[in-house]
């Protein structure tokens, strides 16, 4: 078997390679030609070409297309440059709109992982009878004895980007390749410096893709100018406190900048956002202990292993992750009940379930509640 798994030698193994312009996926590519492998370079460009060279700091823009594009001729490899922007904006941008205009908060670069990057360029893989693909993710990919890919947290904690894989299915991920999950950063930055990458102190990319500068709220109201509506900030017992200028200036949990004066009770506790009611056009605030939820409800869930039980689940990308009973309906619907209550769990966001390091799956929550019912294995 050669590295990437296969019963031949990695010359006539063709891996597609998904380059960003990053260091990360540049050295999955070098790496895999230096030891042979057939390799192709593929980059996507997912908006407009002239705001992508103006917009730095973000994965799949102007200079990173030509990063991409300048490694593969150094290095010898084919790399081409696919227009996705068509199938960028279906999948991700305008469902990034919706969403904050139903008043949830939303995960774009899951949406993009899920659609574009392991569906559409996949199916491109596929038809460069490609034999895999990889990419720069730092996640595992670990086979067990009965032949059957299971996906794992990466090495380095710092870098796992697990929680933004829940998606892949299993299909996929007998397809990909992530050959950096058992590494550090510093061991890729080490391979980009001794293959003599021009990217190799580059740095991470922070922002999402298509939001400059971090400003979500500026690509809402210019895909969707009805989302700056006017309506009342009111109290969880019904009174009005203000008036906010759209409901997509908020977010479940958020306790800064709500427009309500001080923001505080006559007990001087700050009040927090509850809910979000885009029905009634509504911002609802409260104590922090009304932001308390131990059971989550998910939907459109892609589980890998298709058994509840306990496991542990992360609400956010960068929250640790707490112990949980995972209870799976017939429909890919879920309810997760957390040992412990959490406070701010946004609609929107992803519930991704562990069992040890193995991710499990996933889903997307919808709503939240509490229940005094304790589940046991």
């Amino acid at each position: 078997m050669n590295s990437l798994g296969f019963d031949k030698k990695p010359e006539n193994t063709r891996v597609v390679v998904a380059m960003s312009g990053g260091v990360d996926s540049s050295v999955v590519a070098s790496l895999l030609h230096e030891q042979g492998y057939d390799v192709v370079g593929i980059t996507l460009q997912l908006y407009d070409y002239g705001q992508a060279l103006a917009k730095k700091g973000a994965c799949c823009a102007g200079q990173d297309i030509y990063d991409a594009k300048r490694i593969a001729e150094e290095r010898g490899f084919p790399h081409y440059v696919l227009d996705y922007e068509s199938n960028f904006k279906d999948s991700v941008i305008d469902e990034f709109a919706e969403s904050y205009l139903r008043g949830e908060t939303p995960i774009p670069c899951v949406r993009c992982n899920q659609t574009v990057k392991f569906r559409d360029l996949l199916q491109t893989a596929h038809d460069l009878n490609a034999d895999c693909m990889a990419t720069g993710h730092y996640v595992r990919r670990i086979v067990g004895e009965d032949g059957s890919a299971a996906l794992h947290c990466a090495v380095d904690d710092g870098k796992d980007q697990s929680y933004f894989l829940f998606a892949t299915t299993q299909e996929q991920l007998d397809f990909l390749r992530f050959p950096l999950g058992g590494w550090t950063k510093e061991v890729t930055r080490a391979h980009a410096g001794r293959l003599g990458l021009k990217n190799a102190e580059k740095p991470d990319s922070q922002d999402i893709c298509f939001v400059p500068q971090g400003d979500y709220t500026a690509v809402v109201k210019k895909l969707r100018p009805e989302a700056e509506k006017s309506g009342d900030i009111v109290h969880l017992d019904g009174r009005i406190l203000g008036q906010h200028n759209g409901i997509i200036h908020y977010t479940v949990g958020q306790r800064k900048g709500l427009g309500i004066g001080g923001g505080h009770d006559e007990q001087n506790n700050p009040f927090y956002v509850v809910a979000l009611l885009p029905q009634e056009n509504r911002v609802v605030v409260g104590p922090r202990e009304a932001l308390a939820r131990n059971l989550i409800h998910v939907q459109d869930g892609n589980w890998l292993v298709k058994q509840g039980g306990i496991v542990t689940v992360k609400l956010r990308s960068v929250s640790k992750p707490e112990p949980a009973f995972l209870h799976l309906k017939d429909d890919g619907n879920a309810e997760i009940c957390l040992d412990q209550p959490q406070y701010g769990i946004s609609p929107g966001q992803a519930a991704v379930c562990y069992q040890g390091d193995r991710v499990i799956g996933g889903g997307w929550i919808f709503s939240t509640d509490n229940t005094d019912v304790k589940h046991t294995a």
